[in-house]
């Protein structure tokens, strides 16, 4: 990412989320335009420990494996507090990592220590792209990921890494998180889930499990 790029939280508001969404709408205001975020925690949650969900070169906050982002996020909301983010520039790379480093700084303000960052597809090259700068990151996931953007998945280490891809991937096949996981360094893991696709829908159920436990063993 360049170094030139810098980004400021101005202040925040909340926003009316669509009726068929869950959560809390939270509109970050940076020096670099607005955000719209959705958070996911209860009432008087106090902890230190947070989750960043980023979806594709569409941007939204949908994510993969039939809503996965919302499912987890809503299932965890008691101990951790998740954001889900829609990108203010869809696609362009740098724009996006601020995006994630803006939700890092707010967390931060809040007490937050550890930190999971979550993308999916393009968001996979976001979320390698952002982690390597902010030590409150401790775990990255990158579900079936692009490789353009990813050539600094070296520096994500000592963080935690997640590579997972669906066998079946007809639109990013599974060999690119293969060639993430070879220049990466320790800690890291690649899990292949055979006959999914890329929107991983085929074993969501599992999919959703499996990143969970995965999230909440990084974040114990």
């Amino acid at each position: 990412m360049e170094d030139n790029l810098s980004i400021q939280i101005l202040d925040y508001y909340t926003w009316k989320i669509p009726d068929s969404e869950l959560g809390q709408g939270l509109l970050l205001k940076t020096s670099r335009g607005n955000i719209k975020t959705i958070v996911h925690q209860s009432p008087q949650l106090q902890t230190d420990k947070a989750i960043i969900w980023v979806c594709g070169a569409n941007g939204g906050f949908e994510g993969p494996a039939n809503g996965m982002y919302r499912t987890i996020s809503e299932s965890l909301k008691n101990s951790i507090r998740s954001i889900r983010i829609d990108y203010r520039k869809p696609n362009v790379l740098s724009e996006c990592a601020l995006d994630i480093l803006s939700a890092i700084s707010f967390l931060k303000s809040l007490g937050h220590s550890q930190i999971v960052l979550v993308g999916h597809s393009f968001g996979g090259a976001v979320v390698i792209t952002a982690a390597e700068f902010s030590d409150l990151v401790v775990g990255v996931v990158a579900l079936s990921s692009q490789g353009y953007g990813t050539n600094t998945v070296a520096n994500i280490a000592p963080r935690n890494l997640l590579l997972l891809h669906g066998g079946s991937d007809t639109r990013l096949p599974s060999e690119i998180s293969e060639k993430i996981y070879l220049y990466a360094k320790e800690p890291k893991e690649i899990k292949i889930f055979s006959g999914n696709g890329h929107g991983l829908r085929e074993s969501s159920d599992q999919i959703t499990l499996f990143v969970k436990n995965w999230i909440l063993n990084i974040l114990e």
